[in-house]
């Protein structure tokens, strides 16, 4: 019989670039509303008000640096001054969980539209060739790894990466 994929719903937050406030609603996100992937935009440049970083590795477990690199590295491709931006991602856990807690995986995107796509997806060619992979190609095998769901992605549109032992059938494929 074929198993349905599990619902999703996104929740949206306006924050200040105010570090307390930026703590809090990371948490609440985690916590109370249950994200197992959080994205941030904005706050991540090397100005005074820029706090983003620093609130999202106040509420870190783990330091997910090879987002960061790929952020940086794929916004290179595009402007110099991408070495100013200071995206990090980090894992935290649910503290109601116990020991084998859910993890909730935080992103800071950049905080242009067109950077997070670009960061997201990764650039392309003139005929729509991926030259590097975007961040979000490993985003679902993350999320597996700290106890979220199994995300399956629309080909077309994008795709991830799992080592083949970890791709599940289809859904369609499930009997």
């Amino acid at each position: 019989r074929a198993i349905a994929a599990p619902a999703w719903r996104s929740e949206k937050r306006l924050i200040p670039d105010e570090r307390p406030a930026i703590e809090a609603a990371l948490i609440e996100l985690v916590e109370q509303a249950c994200c197992n992937l959080v994205l941030t935009t904005g706050g991540t440049g090397p100005a005074w008000r820029d706090v983003t970083p620093e609130a999202t590795l106040a509420v870190a477990d783990k330091l997910m640096p090879g987002f960061g690199e790929q952020m940086r590295r794929i916004s290179l491709e595009f402007v110099p001054t991408a070495i100013l931006s200071r995206q990090v991602a980090v894992i935290r856990y649910r503290r109601s969980g116990g020991p084998s807690a859910t993890g909730s995986l935080i992103i800071n995107l950049p905080g242009q539209p067109k950077s997070i796509r670009e960061t997201l997806e990764g650039p392309k060619d003139r005929d729509g060739k991926q030259l590097v992979p975007g961040i979000f190609a490993a985003v679902p095998y993350c999320i597996d790894l700290i106890g979220g769901p199994y995300i399956e992605t629309n080909e077309a549109v994008i795709n991830i990466f799992r080592p083949k032992s970890a791709i599940r059938p289809k859904k369609d494929q499930q009997t």
